[in-house]
C-alpha cells in the first residue's frame, strides 16, 4: 500500500455527501406513459401501474444525494432507515414486486400487428381486434418506424415492417404506412453491416416470410440484396437444425416462432398449447395459430393480452418466473435485499412450485425449459435453502456443451455466465455441477479475451465488466458489498433493454428506482462504516497494538472483510466485534510465537486469564499484561453493547470462548494458527443473541461437524495466504498478480460440505442464522487467500472510500 494511501486511510475525516444529480430519465420520444413508465423509460399497459407519485419519489431521491448521512444511527432493526427518500422507494418496491401477477412488460409492435391482422371471427370481414390498430397508428416514430427508444437495426425493420403491413391489410393510416415504408427502404441495407450476435432473437426465422407478405401487398423489395441473401441463408440453415416430425409431436423453442414457418399441422400442433392457450407465450406465434385455425384457445389467450395491454402486445407473455427471478437477482447484487425479504419468498415459493426436474422457462407452464432461467432459479433456490437437484442441468448437456435452447445458432454469454454462478453453488458429489463449472468458464475467458461478448438476450451498459468479475472473483470469495459495489457500476437500470423477438423492457427488473435506493444505502453504509474505521484507528493505538507488530494495514484488514461481510448498519456491534477479535488474535499469535514461546510461559498466561482478575498478572511481563487488559476491556464492552440489546450479561460465555481458544494455542507451534474462525463465529453469534449459552452449542454434533470443517478450511487458507506471501517475497515480480488460485481438492471439497451443511441440512438443531455465521466467516477467509494485495487495496478503497454518486 502506498505512503499516500497509508496516510488517507489513517486520518480519513469524515465528509458531507457531494451534491450529485440524478441521471434524467427520458420519456419515450416525449410520450406521456403513464407513472411507473416514467421510472423504466417505456410503455406499460395502465392497469398494471402503481398508484403512487413517482417522480415525487425521483425528486426525493436527487435531493437525498446532496445531503450529509454520516449521522447513522446503530439500531438492530433491519428495516429501519433514517431519512423519508429510501423509505419511500422501499415502500414503492416492495407494492412492486407484490403485485408482480404476470410481469410488467413493454409492447411489441410487431406482435401488436400480428394481433391486428385477425379477422373478425363473425365473419364480417373486420378487425377482430380494433384497438390493436388503433395502438399502431398512435405509436409510429416521429421518423416513421415503430420499435424501442434504444435503436436496433433488426428490432425497427421487423417492427415497422409488420406494423406497415398490417396497415395496408386494412388499409387504414395511409399516410403512417407511407411514413413507415419509407423508413424501411431506407434503413434496409443497414441489415448487411449485422452480424449474428446483434440479431433480435429468431429474426432469421420470422423476418424473410414478412418480406414475402410486404411483397404480395405491392411493397417493392429487393430480391438481389445481399445482406436479404444471407438472413435468408440463415433461416435455412435453422430449418434443416429443426426435426419437422419431433417438432409436432412434444414442445420445442421453434412453437415460439410459428408466424415464420410453413406446411404446419395444425392439428398436432394445437396440442401443444400452453394451459392459457397460447404457443410458448408468443402473442404473434399465437395470432398466427389463430389465423389459421380459428382456435378458441388461442383467442382466450388473445383476449387476455390486448384486454390488459390496452391494444396492444408484449412480444412474450407471461413472463412472471423470468420477472420475479431476475428481480430478486437485481436486490441481492445491489446490496439492498435485506429490506424485502417477505416479498423476496413470496417470488420464490410462487417459482418453487412451478419448478420441474428439467427447470423453468421465463413463463409458467411452457413445457419447454431454458438453461438462462433454470440456471438463475436453480442458483437463487439453493441459497435459500429450497430443494433443488442439479441434475436438471444434464438436459442442457449436447455434446460436451450447454445450451440454453435447442437449435440455437449462437450462444449468449449472460446465460452461460448464470450457469458459471449457479455451478458454484455446489454440494459434495454433484459432478454435473463440476463439468458445467468447467465448462462455463473456458467458454467466458474465451470469449473475454477474444473480445466476443455481445449478448443475444440484453443489452446492458456493461456485460464485459459483469462476466470479468464473475468469472475473476469466485463465489466462495465474492463479499456482498464487494459484489454490491461493482454491480451499481455495471446496472444498467431503467436503460437495460432485454432482447426477444423485439426489444423490450421489464420494470420489475430493471428500473432507476432499484438504482438510486442501492446508491442511498450503499452510501449510507459507507458513512457509518467510515465512523468505525475512524474509532477503531484510536482503539488500535489505545491498545498499543503496533508494539506486536499489528499494523494500519493489518488492521484495515480485518475491518474490511467483517465491512464488505456484514455491511448492514444495524450490524455494528457484530462487525466491531469480529474485527477487533481479528486483531487480538493476530496480537496473540505473535506474542506466543515470539515472546511466550514455552508452555510454561503459555500456561501462566491462559491462568491469569482464567482468574479474571488482575493480581494474577504478577508473573507475566509488560507484554502479557497489555493483551491481558485488552481482551478482558474488549470483552466488558462488548459485553455492555450486547446487554443493552439483549438484556443479558454474556460476559461468561465471552470470557469462555477466549479460554477455549487461548487453551486450543497452548501447544500451537511458531507459525501455526489456532482456530481463528471458530472464534469469530462464537463471537458473532454471542454478540447477537443467536447463542445465548455458548456451552450447549458447543456440545451439538451438527455445531461441531461445522467448527471442525471451518477451522479446518480457514487454517488451510491461511497457509495458503502465507504460502503466497513468502512466493511474493522471493519473487517480488509475481506480486502484481490478482489472485492467488486455490487448486486444493481438499479445501474445495470442504468447502462444498460446508455449503451442503449450512444450506440442505435441516436446522431443528442449529438455527440457519447460526450456521450461516460460518459460511460468511469461511468466505471472508477465502477472500483473503484468494485476492492478492493489490485487488485488496483496490476492493479496500472502493467499498470504504470511493463514494457512489
Amino acid at each position: 500500500m502506498s505512503t499516500q494511501m497509508h496516510h488517507a486511510i489513517f486520518t480519513f475525516p469524515p465528509k458531507s455527501v457531494p451534491t450529485s444529480k440524478c441521471n434524467a430519465v427520458s420519456l419515450k420520444h416525449g410520450r406521456s406513459l403513464g407513472n411507473f413508465s416514467i421510472l423504466i423509460g417505456t410503455q406499460v399497459p395502465k392497469t398494471r401501474a402503481l398508484q403512487l407519485n413517482d417522480l415525487n419519489i425521483i425528486n426525493d431521491i436527487c435531493r437525498a444525494q446532496t445531503q450529509d448521512c454520516s449521522h447513522t444511527s446503530l439500531v438492530r432493526e433491519t428495516d429501519h432507515v433514517a431519512s423519508e427518500a429510501p423509505k419511500k422507494a422501499i415502500a414503492y418496491i416492495r407494492r412492486m414486486l407484490s403485485t408482480v401477477e404476470d410481469g410488467r412488460i413493454s409492447i411489441s409492435p410487431y406482435d401488436t400487428a400480428w394481433v391486428s391482422l385477425i379477422e373478425n371471427i363473425d365473419g364480417s370481414g373486420t378487425p377482430q381486434f380494433p384497438s390493436s390498430l388503433e395502438w399502431i397508428a398512435q405509436n409510429q416514430l416521429s421518423d416513421g418506424s415503430w420499435g424501442d427508444a434504444l435503436f436496433s437495426v433488426c428490432d425497427r425493420l421487423l417492427n415497422t415492417l409488420a406494423c406497415v403491413i398490417a396497415l395496408r391489410s386494412w388499409n387504414n393510416h395511409p399516410d403512417k404506412s407511407e411514413k413507415g415504408t419509407r423508413f424501411f427502404k431506407d434503413n434496409l441495407s443497414k441489415l448487411g453491416k449485422e452480424d449474428l450476435d446483434s440479431m433480435t432473437c429468431g429474426f432469421e426465422v420470422v423476418f424473410p416470410p414478412l418480406v414475402e407478405r410486404a411483397r404480395s401487398l405491392g411493397i417493392e423489395i429487393p430480391h438481389d440484396a445481399p445482406f436479404l441473401r444471407e438472413i435468408f441463408r440463415l433461416r435455412s440453415l435453422k430449418f434443416a437444425r429443426i426435426p419437422k416430425d419431433l417438432m409436432h409431436e412434444m414442445p420445442t423453442p421453434i412453437l415460439y416462432n410459428l408466424e415464420g414457418l410453413e406446411d404446419l399441422n395444425w392439428e398436432k400442433l394445437l396440442k401443444l398449447q400452453t394451459e392459457e392457450g397460447s404457443f410458448l407465450t408468443s402473442p404473434s406465434s399465437t395470432a398466427f395459430a389463430l389465423i389459421q385455425t380459428k382456435d378458441n384457445n388461442c383467442l382466450k389467450y388473445l383476449n387476455g393480452i390486448i384486454t390488459k395491454f390496452n391494444g396492444g402486445a408484449p412480444t412474450v407473455y407471461p413472463i412472471d418466473l423470468f420477472s420475479r427471478l431476475w428481480a430478486v437477482d437485481r436486490l441481492q447484487r445491489l446490496g439492498i435485499s435485506r429490506f424485502f425479504k417477505l416479498e423476496i419468498k413470496d417470488c420464490l415459493d410462487y417459482v418453487y412450485r412451478y419448478w420441474t426436474e428439467n427447470g423453468v422457462f421465463s413463463g409458467r407452464n411452457a413445457r419447454v425449459y431454458d438453461l438462462d432461467d433454470t440456471s438463475m432459479g436453480f442458483r437463487l433456490l439453493r441459497l435459500l435453502g429450497y430443494n433443488v437437484n442439479p441434475d436438471v442441468f444434464k438436459h442442457f448437456r449436447k455434446q460436451g456443451k450447454f445450451v440454453c435452447l435447442g437449435g440455437e445458432l449462437n450462444e449468449s454469454p449472460t446465460t452461460i455466465l448464470n450457469l458459471f454462478k449457479a455451478s458454484q453453488v455446489q454440494f459434495p458429489g454433484e459432478n454435473i455441477l463440476e463439468e458445467a463449472k468447467r465448462f462455463s468458464y473456458n467458454f467466458l475467458k474465451e470469449r473475454v479475451a477474444n473480445n466476443k461478448v455481445v449478448d443475444k438476450w440484453v443489452i446492458s451498459k456493461d456485460i464485459p465488466g459483469e462476466i470479468t468479475y464473475g468469472i475473476g472473483i469466485p463465489w466462495y470469495a465474492n463479499l456482498p458489498r464487494v459484489e454490491a459495489r461493482f454491480y451499481v457500476e455495471h446496472y444498467s437500470g431503467a436503460d437495460e433493454v432485454w432482447v426477444g423477438k423485439t426489444l423490450y423492457r421489464v420494470a420489475e427488473i430493471s428500473n432507476n428506482i432499484y438504482l438510486e435506493l442501492a446508491k442511498l444505502d450503499y452510501n449510507e453504509c459507507q458513512a457509518q462504516h467510515q465512523l468505525e474505521w475512524i474509532n477503531m484507528q484510536q482503539w488500535w493505538a489505545e491498545s498499543n497494538l503496533p508494539e506486536f507488530g499489528i499494523s494500519i494495514e493489518n488492521l484495515l484488514d480485518a475491518y474490511f472483510l467483517a465491512a464488505a461481510s456484514l455491511y448492514e448498519p444495524e450490524r455494528s456491534i457484530e462487525r466491531l466485534a469480529w474485527a477487533k477479535s481479528t486483531v487480538i488474535a493476530q496480537s496473540l499469535t505473535v506474542y506466543f510465537d515470539e515472546v511466550a514461546t514455552s508452555t510454561e510461559q503459555r500456561n501462566r498466561f491462559i491462568a491469569a486469564f482464567k482468574g479474571n482478575s488482575f493480581s494474577s498478572l504478577e508473573k507475566i511481563d509488560k507484554m502479557g499484561k497489555t493483551l491481558l487488559q485488552n481482551i478482558q476491556k474488549y470483552i466488558h464492552h462488548l459485553s455492555v453493547q450486547t446487554f443493552q440489546g439483549l438484556e443479558r450479561d454474556l460476559t461468561q460465555q465471552l470470557n469462555d470462548a477466549w479460554e477455549a481458544w487461548l487453551t486450543a494455542a497452548l501447544n500451537m507451534k511458531i507459525g501455526e494458527y489456532p482456530n481463528e474462525a471458530t472464534l469469530i463465529v462464537q463471537i458473532l453469534n454471542l454478540s447477537t443473541g443467536r447463542i445465548m449459552c455458548s456451552k450447549e452449542m458447543l456440545y451439538n454434533d451438527d455445531y461441531k461437524h461445522l467448527s471442525h470443517l471451518t477451522d479446518k478450511v480457514c487454517n488451510q487458507l491461511r497457509q495458503h495466504q502465507k504460502n503466497q506471501k513468502e512466493i511474493h517475497m522471493v519473487c517480488p515480480e509475481m506480486n502484481g498478480g490478482s489472485h492467488g488460485c486455490i487448486r486444493s481438492t481438499e479445501i474445495e471439497a470442504d468447502m462444498q460440505e460446508i455449503v451442503r451443511l449450512v444450506l440442505q441440512s435441516p436446522p431443528e438443531n442449529v438455527c440457519q442464522m447460526v450456521k450461516q455465521t460460518f459460511l460468511i466467516v469461511a468466505k471472508a477467509f477465502y477472500y483473503m487467500a484468494y485476492c492478492s494485495k493489490e485487488t485488496r487495496s483496490s476492493h479496500i478503497s472502493k467499498v470504504l472510500f470511493e463514494r457512489l454518486l
